[in-house]
């Protein structure tokens, strides 16, 4: 697949490693975006090197600290996505955007497989103006290039909130190998992509 461009919020974390000649600051970026059920993408991201952090929860709604049965119910407007930190100078905008788009299906409207709703709709929450042209030219070039057979309905918008989901929902997959979605829908995604994405691996 060709290379994508991204969608990665501008947010800056300083990170600061001081001896006693200098000090040199190391600075992260975080990614906002949905792709379906956050078990899925979370385990995805969590292997990839240069990312340091993964947070699933909830974006795009008007309910203010919304719970995973009131999401599910498709009546808070918030998508399930998940909030990566990484590192640019080792993994690129360009980079995590490839995953992003080649671990889910961009052109099932507010479905992923089996699972269906406004919830689970694909979209990118962008942080700045930067990021927002950054995205919908991105998107541009991968209608163009025809790709998919089918209309990318990836959505492109503004992260107004981001509310991290409850505790037993971090680091789903790798706490919970054995529960019947992580077996069924989660390891064939995780496992594809590590051969895809071989050389992204941590």
């Amino acid at each position: 697949m060709k290379t994508l461009l991204l969608i990665f919020c501008g947010v800056l974390i300083g990170h600061q490693n001081v001896n006693s000649t200098n000090m040199t600051t190391i600075e992260s970026q975080k990614a906002t975006f949905g792709g379906g059920c956050f078990w899925c993408t979370e385990a995805v991201f969590l292997s990839v090197k240069g990312v340091s952090k993964v947070e699933s929860g909830y974006s795009g709604g008007k309910v203010k600290n919304p719970t995973y049965k009131e999401v599910c119910s498709g009546l808070t407007g918030h998508a399930e996505v998940i909030q990566v930190t990484f590192d640019p100078a080792v993994v690129s905008y360009e980079a995590l955007l490839e995953i992003f788009w080649n671990t889910h299906d961009p052109t099932t409207l507010n479905r992923q497989g089996a699972d269906e709703g406004t919830q689970y709709r694909s979209v990118v929450f962008y942080h700045n103006e930067e990021q927002k042209k950054t995205a919908e030219a991105y998107k541009a070039q991968l209608e163009a290039s025809g790709v998919f057979k089918h209309q990318i309905v990836t959505e492109i918008s503004p992260l107004a909130n981001f509310y991290v989901a409850e505790d037993y929902h971090q680091n789903y997959f790798a706490l919970n190998p054995g529960q019947g979605y992580c077996q069924y829908v989660v390891r064939p995604k995780v496992e594809k992509f590590k051969k895809q994405f071989a050389s992204r691996l941590k």
